[in-house]
């Protein structure tokens, strides 16, 4: 059994390790420092919007954080919009109009949102309300048995007298 002192040790080893494994992923996830606006207002910008477009690829990943294709391209166009000097607000209506709701990373509170999140307490408010109305019915239907018979009472007799 290894002491606290060299578990310890190894958590920070493996969280070392992850980290350096991590790291490159996480900062490099602009391919290509060309992609990159030459303001800095205006990167910070586009990498403000791109952080909450989701990348269609991956699918949970932002379009700044993916180094799909698909997300580069996005990033770009969202970079082009940016240069424009169209406002943040219009370069994400853009993109919805394009590829739906679903491109936000948080997407806005709808009727269809609101229906997809209920819809598992209501299922299992729906499940406990079964069982509750199952239950209260069995409990009023018990079924007393008959009486035993005098056949019935002597070959029960008969059974138990060893």
């Amino acid at each position: 059994m290894l002491s606290a002192l060299k578990r310890r040790l190894i958590t920070v080893v493996f969280a070392a390790v992850i980290v350096v494994i991590a790291t490159p992923a996480l900062v490099l996830a602009v391919d290509d420092p060309s992609e990159m606006l030459p303001d800095p207002k205006l990167e910070a910008r586009a990498e403000h919007i791109g952080s909450q477009l989701r990348c269609l690829v991956c699918q949970n990943e932002s379009i700044e954080d993916s180094s799909a294709g698909l997300a580069r391209d996005l990033r770009r166009v969202v970079r082009e919009h940016v240069a424009q000097g169209q406002s943040d607000g219009q370069i994400i209506e853009w993109m919805v109009s394009r590829y739906g709701n679903f491109i936000r990373l948080a997407p806005p509170l709808t009727l269809a949102t609101l229906l997809l999140w209920g819809m598992a307490p209501l299922a299992l408010l729906c499940g406990f309300v079964i069982a509750f109305v199952v239950r209260s019915r069995r409990v009023k239907i018990q079924v007393t048995p008959s009486p035993l018979t005098e056949e019935e009472k002597a070959r029960l007799a008969e059974l138990t007298k060893d």
